[in-house]
């Protein structure tokens, strides 16, 4: 059995996972996503107890219970790299004996939920809305660094949005992963279906043009036509595809889920959006204490 070095899983000295500053005990089975640390405790507010807070950079963490059942809720911060060290630690937290440097005998699965804001680029979708990334569209590379790629992603949808949107071949290959369908049966009656787009940035990868203009000023237009099987892309946001990927070459479960606070097509956007995103919150936690 192969025993992992010390330079490719750092453990603190306080037997703590090296970013996100967590000792397996702390961990529950199902974890919270967010990308702002202050989101952490809006969501840790509905917990019946708080068992541990811990603060390392931008990753904030709370275990606790909602209505009996144990959680914990962590912030990610922004960006497809930050989910590469989140969800790697996480697994290891669950899966690696720390001890030993081994993977465990036994699989503990995590149910990995990410909670997040995001722009619609549909015209029909609406700010405030509720959107399950039923597929995630990774325009970030990150899931090509890792064996099995190909076995976790939809290949003939890849193909198709490929064609359709003539991909600059210069651009890391497009890639699409599904959620876990559990989940997304568990969430189907209070969320719109969607694919939704992780970008590797904000600005141009969205569209964007402020001062720079993207290569493809019309990708966003070739994304919103694009349709397969009756399917269509909904919207963007930055994180949701290396979390699907790595979760699903993991064998966790997992999904994004997202507040529409923009419309991309209407070039329009709402600043205070803290009461959407709260009854975001209220929908995930009701939902994930019944798993």
């Amino acid at each position: 059995m192969r025993t992992i070095p010390s330079s490719e899983l750092i453990i603190n000295g306080d037997g703590s996972i090296f970013h996100l500053h967590l000792k397996p005990e702390q961990l529950a089975d199902v974890v919270i996503l967010v990308g702002d640390p202050g989101r952490v405790a809006m969501i840790a507010e509905y917990f019946d107890e708080k068992e541990c807070e811990v603060y390392n950079r931008e990753f904030h963490t709370v275990t606790g219970r909602y209505k009996g059942r144990r959680m914990t809720v962590l912030s990610t911060g922004i960006g497809i790299g930050n989910i590469d060290i989140c969800v790697t630690e996480l697994d290891a937290l669950a899966n690696i004996d720390f001890e030993t440097r081994q993977v465990k005998d036994s699989f503990r699965q995590l149910t990995l939920v990410r909670l997040g804001t995001s722009g619609a680029i549909q015209r029909d979708i609406e700010v405030g809305e509720v959107v399950f990334a039923r597929t995630s569209l990774g325009f970030d590379g990150l899931l090509s660094y890792y064996e099995g790629r190909d076995g976790v992603c939809d290949l003939a949808l890849e193909r198709a949005f490929t064609e359709h949107t003539s991909w600059y071949e210069k651009l890391p290959a497009p890639y699409f992963v599904n959620a876990d369908n559990t989940l997304f049966e568990l969430f189907k009656d209070v969320t719109r279906e969607g694919i939704t787009i992780a970008a590797p940035g904000f600005y141009a990868p969205q569209g964007r043009w402020v001062r720079l203009a993207p290569h493809d000023k019309s990708l966003n237009e070739k994304i919103e036509s694009f349709g397969f099987e009756g399917r269509r892309i909904t919207n963007f946001e930055m994180e949701g595809s290396a979390l699907a990927g790595l979760a699903a070459l993991m064998g966790h479960r997992a999904t994004t889920i997202c507040t529409i606070i923009a419309q991309r097509v209407a070039k329009d956007a709402c600043t205070d959006y803290k009461p959407f995103v709260r009854r975001m919150i209220e929908i995930a936690l009701d939902k994930l204490a019944t798993l």
